[in-house]
């Protein structure tokens, strides 16, 4: 156990060094440019930036994840009951009128 230990530290070690001296450390104006969240990078982490990055990506999440119980429901939808078949698809109406709602509120807008 404790080679292993020793073994994994070296390796560690020299793929960091290896990887910092033949990397190539060109960054250049698109590199440094700010991607998905908005703020510029390698600033003050305390700086105030805009919610609606973390608004926009929680609402892909939990509309994303209530889709992914469609697949299921529709693979074995000829051997679900009828009482199966209209709990899903009550399901399925929370989740537009959820998605109806965001929308108008303006949530998935973004200036």
């Amino acid at each position: 156990m404790f080679v292993y230990l020793i073994f994994a530290i070296v390796l560690s070690c020299v793929i960091l060094f290896l990887s910092s001296l033949f990397a190539n450390q060109n960054p250049y104006p698109e590199k440094l440019s700010p991607y998905e969240c908005g703020f510029e990078p390698f600033e003050d982490a305390r700086n105030e930036f805009d919610v609606r990055f973390y608004l926009v990506a929680i609402l892909f999440l939990i509309f994303d994840l209530e889709a992914s119980f469609l697949f299921p429901w529709a693979i074995c939808l000829s051997k679900l009951s009828a009482n199966a078949f209209w709990i899903i698809f009550d399901f399925f109406v929370e989740l537009v009128i959820g998605f109806v709602y965001v929308w108008f509120v303006g949530a998935l807008e973004w200036e």
